[in-house]
């Protein structure tokens, strides 16, 4: 039986330079029973060591030092992928734009509502829960992966792009019925409930016929 994975306490991180902004945000989440850590530059909130537990960024544009499209864009180079909400009191539209087509989930000037900081806490809050729940899923069928052998790995994107045994047989020259034998050891090993559940799972981990394979 599978395990259910537990249910973190998400995390909110604040990176904001003006303390009664900190101050006030801390006390906000908290409120509502949301865990919070305040830091007052970048390079403070560098010296974290983010928990693999949900959470997100509420992130000042406007910091000493780093900015915080520079903290993106960092975060970014390195695939962090923690979901970031900004506010500032400097906005202007090519920044936000800017920040939005990078992946940020909001971009709310000073001062905002406490309602609408909650509502988009949440909203990263849940982008994060959905990134976290689809890289685990992927490493289960990169590990299901792992444990085909050779031969079943060779076979798979020929099984996924909807051949049947006798053209796999043809493609490969072995025989039908040993290509039948592997096919059902994929759909096993793979722990594949159909063919079209199969496809999903090659998809996910990028392993596909290649243009090249189709060729040959």
């Amino acid at each position: 039986m599978t395990k259910r994975a537990p249910q973190l306490e998400p995390i909110v991180f604040v990176v904001d330079d003006d303390p009664s902004v900190r101050a006030g945000l801390n006390l906000l989440f908290k409120s509502v029973g949301l865990r919070a850590e305040v830091f007052g530059s970048v390079s403070d909130f560098l010296q974290r060591d983010l928990p693999e537990v949900p959470g997100c960024l509420v992130l000042d544009v406007r910091l000493p030092g780093q900015s915080g499209l520079d903290l993106q864009a960092e975060l970014g180079r390195a695939n962090v992928g923690i979901p970031i909400v900004f506010i500032t009191a400097h906005g202007d539209i090519p920044m936000t734009v800017g920040a939005m087509k990078a992946g940020a989930v909001d971009f709310l000037p000073k001062p905002f509502r406490d309602q609408d900081i909650l509502d988009a806490v949440t909203r990263a809050i849940e982008r994060d829960r959905r990134r976290r729940a689809e890289q685990r899923a992927a490493g289960d069928v990169k590990r299901r992966y792992e444990s085909l052998t050779p031969r079943e790995r060779g076979l798979l994107p020929l099984v996924t792009a909807g051949l049947m045994n006798k053209q796999i047989a043809a493609e490969t020259g072995i025989a039908e019925i040993t290509v039948k034998i592997h096919r059902g050891r994929i759909m096993k090993k793979m722990e594949a409930k159909s063919l079209v559940h199969l496809v999903k799972m090659a998809e996910m981990i990028g392993v596909h016929l290649s243009a090249n394979d189709e060729q040959t």
